[in-house]
């Protein structure tokens, strides 16, 4: 009986205790799950033995196949390199601690298509960032922001097709921005347009992508250190001679953009074929576009004249030197060197004219720009002036045309030729005093004709003397005289009248 009861009793052992083991282990069941996605999200330790290579401040974990960042990355880590792994996100806790020292982080060919927008708050020393080859689709607004010290982003070789306009605002010290091969369609402007542009920023290359439209004016007005490192080659951009300019121009100026990928420089002839064509072509066979050619500074004299040093580097410096290898001096007033390297002429002298040098020197960089001034021997306003006076002629003889109209015809007559009006009858020789011209004879030419078709008549003038004033020739008139002398000087006076009548009587008019 005894028996019985003790082996009952160890069963009812043996179940409870199972029961209790099962309770234990059922917890640890349910937590195993979450161990294993805590490790995926957060990732492994660092293991510098087995997974990566730890070489004093750098850790290179390069090729091996990690899903998620490290953990536990010491905090003396200078440079980070993670491509070539299977990295698809890259969240706000991929590194817990912040990474002060950090300053280039590698997350190139990881498949990464999600950025979070506080991926970076731990790392804002980073000057060198590296995302290129990825799946990245877009970047969106302050994503980068923390990184005020970054210099270099790579971003080529991935999917982006939306750009916020934002995304890059806050990188004060970003020099270089490679976002080729994508898939953006809008050029951004806002990166290198004036009171916008990233004041440190000398290359941004936006070739291979699907850009349609430049804002050529707006290139074109930007400086030649900023063109220099601006590379738009290989987009589908429609042919103009807008474009061809533009281009021509870089390649005069030998500018890295133009010189360097000159055969990737094409566009798209307008047809249903979208023919690929060279725009440096576009002036021989299609289009028809004019030749660039750098023209030389012209200018008149007593003009100021402002002549720009626009280097293809930024920080240089920069010195003048006058035509016939003159150096500047300071006793030369017409000659001054502006803060921003530019060289002031003025007021210009014909001796002005010549070729003026400008060298651009640093550390590592040397370069001479050479700009030809012509100073015309003439002033600015002279054109003008000589445009007042032809009007002013021009004027003058319309206004002396009309009033010779006016008199013509338009002045009442007061002769004593005019219709109607018949004349006394006087003695050839009546008075010695009189110097009056005689007309022709009654049976004569009429004292009026009228033109064929009713023309108006024509005028005949005469003009009288006073009495008693002086003679031809200052001939004083005679007073006691005898009057046959006078007779005489009458008849003789008559014959010269007749011959002169006879000039009056004639078709022209006479003005006096």
């Amino acid at each position: 009986m005894m028996e019985g009861v003790l082996c009952i009793s160890h069963h009812a052992t043996e179940a409870v205790l199972r029961r209790r083991s099962f309770i234990t282990v059922l917890p640890l069941a349910f937590l195993l799950p979450a161990v294993r996605v805590s490790g995926q999200l957060l990732g492994s330790p660092l293991d510098c033995h087995k997974t990566c290579v730890c070489a004093s401040n750098i850790i290179s974990c390069s090729n091996v196949n990690l899903v998620n960042v490290p953990v536990a990355l010491p905090k003396y880590t200078a440079v980070l390199d993670l491509s070539f792994n299977s990295i698809t996100r890259l969240r706000a806790e991929w590194t817990p601690v912040r990474l002060s020292k950090l300053h280039s982080l590698l997350l190139s060919h990881n498949g990464l298509t999600f950025l979070s927008s506080e991926a970076f708050v731990y790392v804002t020393k980073l000057r060198y960032l590296d995302l290129s080859s990825n799946g990245l689709r877009q970047l969106d607004e302050f994503i980068f922001e923390p990184l005020e010290n970054l210099e270099v982003l790579l971003l080529y070789n991935n999917r982006i097709a939306q750009i916020d306009r934002s995304a890059f605002s806050g990188l004060l010290s970003l020099q270089r921005l490679y976002l080729s091969q994508n898939q953006i369609s809008r050029f951004p402007l806002e990166l290198v347009k004036e009171r916008s542009r990233l004041e440190t920023l000398r290359l941004l290359d936006v070739s291979s992508n699907r850009i349609k439209v430049l804002p050529l004016h707006e290139l074109q007005a930007l400086p030649a250190w900023l063109k220099n490192g601006l590379y738009f080659h290989n987009n589908p951009l429609p042919c103009s001679c807008e474009l061809h300019d533009v281009v021509a121009r870089w390649h005069l100026k030998e500018l890295s953009s133009a010189t360097d990928f000159k055969g990737s420089h094409t566009c798209l002839l307008p047809g249903p074929q979208k023919e690929k064509m060279a725009i440096m072509d576009l002036d021989k066979v299609h289009l028809n576009c004019s030749e660039v050619k750098m023209m030389d500074q012209v200018a008149y004299l007593e003009q100021f004249l402002v002549l720009g040093c626009d280097t293809r580097h930024k920080d240089v410096t920069k010195s003048w030197e006058l035509p016939g290898n003159i150096p500047m001096s300071q006793t030369n007033k017409t000659v001054v060197m502006r803060p921003d390297g530019s060289l002031q002429i003025g007021p210009l002298r014909v001796d002005d004219s010549g070729v003026y040098t400008c060298f651009g020197t640093s550390d590592s960089v040397n370069e001479t720009l050479y700009v030809t001034v012509v100073v015309l021997n003439s002033t600015m306003s002279g054109g003008l002036e000589n445009l007042k006076t032809a009007y002013t002629t021009l004027v003058a003889c319309l206004v002396s045309v009309v009033m010779v109209l006016i008199y013509l015809y338009l002045t009442p007559c007061h002769c004593a030729f005019c219709p109607g009006h018949v004349p006394e009858k006087t003695e050839p020789g009546d008075s010695p005093h009189s110097s009056n011209v005689s007309i022709c004879q009654t049976h004569e030419e009429t004292r009026w004709e009228r033109v064929e078709g009713g023309g108006f008549p024509y005028r005949h003038v005469a003009f009288l003397e006073p009495k008693d004033q002086l003679e031809q020739n200052g001939r004083m008139n005679p007073i006691d005289e005898e009057d046959e002398e006078w007779k005489g000087f009458s008849r003789e006076r008559t014959r010269s009248d007749r011959e002169a009548v006879s000039s009056v009587c004639s078709d022209t008019p006479m003005v006096l």
